[in-house]
């Protein structure tokens, strides 16, 4: 039997397979403009790797969790990142998702979420935000994380995106070197988490799950001001699709 876990997030979209309680593969996809369509996407990738839906339990998670026709049961990113967190941490920690969207701020004691903290109101803080930034400044996420660190303190003070966004072409027009601009946007974002994190015990340590938990200087500077070292995996990035699949063995 596989048990699989799909997240779809709102700009990728992870999937896990499980087999004898053994990660067995991961893979992601772009999610698109589509979530129906990367869910036939995803279909067609666990089949070329000889797994049949209908003969498999499927969770599906994350943004787009109810566009996936054909899993056995939805749920909650909350649910689904405190499992894999925990699943890859191995003990009780306060976890810190950044997605496309939204930010999360979770804290798991024994395998269960006890508390979360989330920034769904506004894109200020998350990857969308990151990568909106980065386009301004003419860069890719990675470019702009690579010039921050020669950069020096520079403030982007505005909450809002919109402004932010005005605020750096600001700082362009005013001749502001790009490597202190960068090092104002990253400055901002891990400000903003740190802001969600003072909601949690800072007891248990923090794990950074999804796609900026591959990203060294995120990961530096959000250790920076927690004033902790944060810790993360090479699977952090599939963490909700690996604690959907965990309870997709729980599906009858």
């Amino acid at each position: 039997m596989f048990y699989v876990g799909i997240d779809i997030g709102s700009t990728a979209s992870k999937v896990c397979i499980l087999e004898n309680d053994e990660i067995t593969d991961t893979f992601v996809l772009p999610t698109g403009w589509s979530s129906v369509k990367t869910s036939e996407e995803i279909k067609e990738r666990l089949e070329e790797l000889g797994i049949n839906v209908s003969n498999s339990k499927v969770v599906a998670t994350g943004y787009g969790r109810v566009s996936v026709p054909y899993a056995d049961k939805t749920l909650t990113e909350i649910t689904c990142h405190g499992k894999g967190a925990y699943y890859l941490f191995g003990k009780d920690c306060t976890i810190i998702d950044i997605g496309g969207q939204d930010t999360k701020v979770i804290t798991v004691q024994n395998g269960n979420v006890t508390n979360f903290t989330m920034n769904d109101k506004c894109a200020a803080g998350t990857g969308r935000f990151l990568e909106l930034m980065a386009n301004t400044l003419g860069l890719d996420i990675t470019e702009l994380c690579r010039m921050a660190k020669e950069g020096k303190e520079t403030t982007i003070s505005s909450m809002c995106t919109v402004f932010a966004e005005s605020e750096v072409i600001s700082l362009i027009g005013k001749g502001k070197k790009r490597e202190d601009i960068a090092y104002g946007v990253v400055d901002s974002i891990t400000s903003k988490v740190k802001t969600l994190c003072q909601k949690h015990s800072d007891s248990f340590g923090y794990f950074l799950t999804g796609g900026l938990s591959e990203n060294d200087y995120i990961i530096e500077k959000l250790s920076e001001k927690l004033g902790t070292t944060v810790k993360t995996s090479p699977l952090g990035r599939y963490a909700g699709a690996i604690g959907a699949a965990i309870m997709a063995k729980g599906v009858r």
